[in-house]
């Protein structure tokens, strides 16, 4: 098949990485992908694309807001591009409308397949129940619960939204000794277990809530060294916290790392703790593929993944003692972390993969072709 992906994303969000990983998982499968990206994003997004082995990628002014002159110029090339496409696949309202838009326009149209990325209810309105029940034949949700969103609005039927969670790269991230070089840059000492957690400085994250169940676990005599590998707006103020609570000898914030699986394979502990669902949750599946014992809390897509005691241990959002009381545990039992790392591994590659997703899609692809 011949699809192309548009992504309109200024920088390397989820939406943005989703979109460049089932377009290289496609080409793996034999198909010519077109990922179309916004003018001026070469640095944070195309680069980015790139080196997930995304090949053909092109770019669109896609404009913020709406700009008449460059929305015009947009729908001609996408008009244009229809002609030797199957499937468009988009993945932000910019794009959507403008596919819709050019689909009205073309004598080629395609089917139009959206994937809604974010946990934030679909809008009824009389232009979205055009743009949905008329102009888009398929959407893709990454959780369960965008999906319920979208019937609850009634904009589509339940046979036309489809939730597909997961995407990681099961090659890039697996299991992986522990290299000392990576733990100590992480801060970590001999024989002190190394407690991480992966994502944006931002509020919804949960740092401040880890910072407490260090607190706590440094109260208890526990006292286990974490890092917090990422950047954000927060990071002033997630510092200011840690030497507030006198912690500077137990939290390090590494900032960005351009080597994940490394750095997840040094870590004894892995924390996915946000205070409210934040869409796909990448790094679940990125942590679950790499072979590590996960503490996540209840939100998103981790209940509808993931079983207490089984692929992870799961936590209540925002609560510092059931998340110290979880650290406690798994620092104390060997044997259980080892267990959760390989359940995670293996729920990942039958069900989570890059390669399952890519799958999924090819087939609900070719149903539209049929139909069409």
């Amino acid at each position: 098949m011949r699809i192309l992906q548009l992504v309109s994303c200024r920088g390397w969000s989820s939406d943005a990485y989703w979109a460049a990983r089932v377009s290289h998982e496609l080409e793996r499968r034999g198909h010519q992908v077109t990922l179309g990206c916004r003018a001026g994003s070469e640095a944070r997004v195309i680069t980015q694309a790139r080196s997930l082995g995304v090949r053909r990628i092109e770019t669109f002014a896609f404009a913020s807001g709406v700009a008449p002159g460059a929305d015009a110029g947009d729908v001609r090339r996408v008009v244009a591009k229809l002609a030797e496409t199957d499937i468009v696949h988009v993945h932000r309202s910019k794009e959507h409308w403008l596919a819709a838009a050019a689909n009205r326009l073309s004598r080629t149209s395609r089917p139009i397949v959206r994937t809604r990325h974010i946990a934030q209810a679909v809008r009824p309105h009389a232009a979205n129940r055009w743009l949905y029940r008329r102009a888009t034949a398929w959407v893709v949700t990454v959780t369960e619960a965008i999906r319920g969103q979208y019937i609850a609005s009634g904009l589509l039927q339940p046979e036309r939204v489809t939730t597909l969670p997961g995407g990681a790269d099961v090659e890039a991230f697996r299991p992986l000794a522990a290299d000392p070089a990576v733990r100590r840059r992480l801060g970590s000492e001999p024989d002190r277990p190394l407690v991480g957690m992966v994502g944006g400085l931002r509020v919804m994250k949960g740092h401040t809530v880890v910072i407490e169940a260090a607190g706590r676990l440094l109260a208890t005599g526990r006292a286990p060294r974490f890092v917090f590998v990422g950047r954000g707006v927060m990071e002033s103020s997630i510092r200011e916290a840690i030497r507030t609570a006198g912690l500077d000898a137990q939290i390090t914030v590494s900032g960005f790392v351009d080597d994940l699986p490394r750095v997840l394979a040094a870590l004894d502990v892995v924390l996915y703790v946000p205070l409210e669902s934040d869409g796909m949750s990448r790094v679940v599946f990125e942590c679950l593929a790499a072979g590590r014992p996960l503490i996540a809390s209840r939100v998103g897509v981790v209940p509808e993944v993931l079983t207490d005691g089984g692929d992870a241990a799961l936590v209540p959002a925002g609560d510092a003692a059931a998340l110290a009381d979880a650290i406690a545990r798994l620092l104390e039992e060997p044997a259980a972390r080892e267990r959760l790392g390989r359940a995670g591994r293996a729920l990942v590659e039958s069900r989570y993969s890059g390669a399952r997703l890519a799958a999924a899609l090819e087939a609900g692809y070719a149903r539209l072709l049929t139909a069409a």
